[in-house]
């Protein structure tokens, strides 16, 4: 089985998937002419404005669902794990990635906004499904997209960050005697995992308002302390951090001694991890960006793409900055021989530690800064950014559920299915092992951006039409407000209703 699930991620994670991601996010720059840039003080002016209604939620609390979905392990066994199979280049690919995803996510809310909906119980629903269908007509797509998601992010990514948490969590209470406590680490990772999906039940039996004001407390509070830490460790490496920043810029471009020979790695695994951890084109974005409370679809377009940047140039350029200026990492070379592929040790900063094991390089890193807690304190901060994220899962699953429910309300027992299956995939990937954990998730993001990235390629008119109304309005000094009939979009039917 375990070999069956690696041959089907290598046919979805094949080179033409990150030229894909790449393509489009390069594409969709051009086509908005460069707005990541020329609109960031519009992002973080409407980050902060907006408000709430009884259908949807705020701005900043559609933004903080969605960071809860971007902000996982990504942004701290990701990262690690990206420099383990790519060396530092694969930060600069990060960076790259980010920088041109901000554009994706921007085309992909958009229409999230523009396509959205009210539920059977009155609430903002959209996302990839929604807007496949009422833009492109392709019912089957529609419903194909809403399946995998329902699959990916119900079944195959909590056990990812699930995995993520009992890891750390042990690496720290094993050394303080818990495992021999409850009979190894294997049961104390099955009671983290237990103890786990007790607080996600809390949390997502009481639906989307009770995940919105926990996302918008938790998520600005655990980013933020983790970019302090980040701060105070490169203070203390000051001396190497010029050395840190040659080795990610000549190894991304294959001029580095040592890591220049696998360059190739670097831009997969940048432009890989990158996907992961901020997830823009990927479509779990939009789910949250079509909860919003906006007067235009663009607000929550420019909100999403500043999500982006938060995600991948300050909380996942933090945890690269802690390995890197430490030296707390290790990088491996695939070499392929007689058909089997095998990795050998450029850099060893952890020896013993394995690219799977991404959370204890980051731990590594803290520790040697800050001897005694930063271990703890790492193991913290993945907790919650791993629970917030698979709190954001639940949500988009149960709107992919709602879709196809269609116009009637969601049966009860489907709902209570999903939460008692995501609850289960949060015990199993706690227990399971690392390397099973990741390569599951990896094809549930696979699937989604395959599917998502084409239909954005297909669907940006309206986006880009959107984009142009916006600005347009804002020249004339007024707040923005959205008639699909006027811009000549069709199918949106929430905003006819509105206008």
């Amino acid at each position: 089985m375990e070999a069956l699930f690696n041959w089907l991620n290598g046919i979805i994670w094949s080179n033409a998937l990150i030229a894909l991601c790449l393509g489009a996010g390069l594409w969709f720059t051009l086509r908005t002419r460069v707005m990541q840039v020329r609109g960031f003080a519009e992002m973080c002016r409407l980050t902060v404005t907006g408000q709430k209604s009884d259908a949807g939620v705020s701005s900043f609390q559609a933004l903080a669902i969605s960071m809860a979905g971007r902000m996982g392990i990504g942004n701290i066994a990701g990262v690690a794990t990206a420099i383990a199979y790519g060396g530092p280049g694969a930060v600069f690919w990060m960076w790259v990635m980010g920088f041109l995803g901000a554009s994706t996510s921007y085309i992909e809310c958009t229409l999230a906004q523009i396509y959205k909906e009210k539920d059977a119980e009155g609430r903002y629903r959209g996302g990839p499904a929604y807007y496949i269908e009422k833009a492109m007509g392709l019912k089957w797509y529609a419903v194909t997209f809403a399946v995998a998601t329902v699959i990916a992010t119900g079944l195959l990514l909590p056990g990812v960050q699930a995995n993520a948490i009992a890891d750390s969590a042990s690496n720290v209470l094993c050394g303080a005697g818990a495992c021999e406590a409850v009979g190894g680490a294997g049961a104390l990772k099955l009671w983290i995992g237990l103890g786990v999906a007790a607080v996600l039940a809390l949390i997502i039996f009481g639906g989307i308002k009770r995940i919105a004001t926990f996302a918008e407390v938790v998520v600005p509070f655990m980013a933020l302390a983790f970019i302090l830490m980040a701060v105070i460790v490169m203070i203390a490496n000051a001396g190497k951090v010029p050395a840190m920043f040659a080795d990610i810029f000549s190894s991304a471009f294959g001029a580095h001694a040592a890591f220049g020979a696998i360059i190739g790695q670097a831009i997969a695994w940048g432009v890989k991890r990158g996907i992961y951890a901020n997830e823009a084109g990927q479509g779990t974005g939009p789910h949250a960006a079509a909860a919003a409370e906006v007067s235009h679809p663009a607000k929550q377009g420019y909100v999403q793409a500043f999500a982006i940047y938060f995600d991948t140039m300050l909380v996942c350029t933090s945890t690269a900055f802690l390995l890197l200026s430490t030296g707390m990492y290790n990088t491996f070379k695939t070499v392929t021989e007689n058909g089997k592929e095998t990795l050998v040790e450029i850099f060893s900063g952890v020896p013993g530690l394995q690219p799977s094991e991404g959370a204890q390089f980051t731990q590594a890193a803290v520790e040697s800064v800050l001897p005694g807690w930063g271990a703890g304190f790492v193991a913290l901060a993945l907790f919650f950014f791993a629970f917030t994220t698979i709190m954001a899962y639940y949500y988009m699953a149960e709107t992919n559920l709602t879709y196809l429910a269609g116009v009637k309300k969601t049966h009860p027992l489907a709902t209570l299915l999903l939460r008692l299956g995501i609850v289960g995939m949060v015990v199993f990937g706690a227990y399971h092992n690392a390397a099973m954990a990741w390569t599951l998730g990896d094809i549930g993001v696979g699937l989604m951006a395959w599917l998502n990235v084409i239909a954005i390629l297909i669907l940006q008119k309206p986006a880009l039409i959107a984009l142009r109304d916006y600005e347009r309005q804002k020249k004339l000094g007024v707040d923005p407000v959205f008639d699909p009939d006027a811009l000549g979009i069709r199918n949106a039917h929430f905003w006819k209703r509105q206008a």
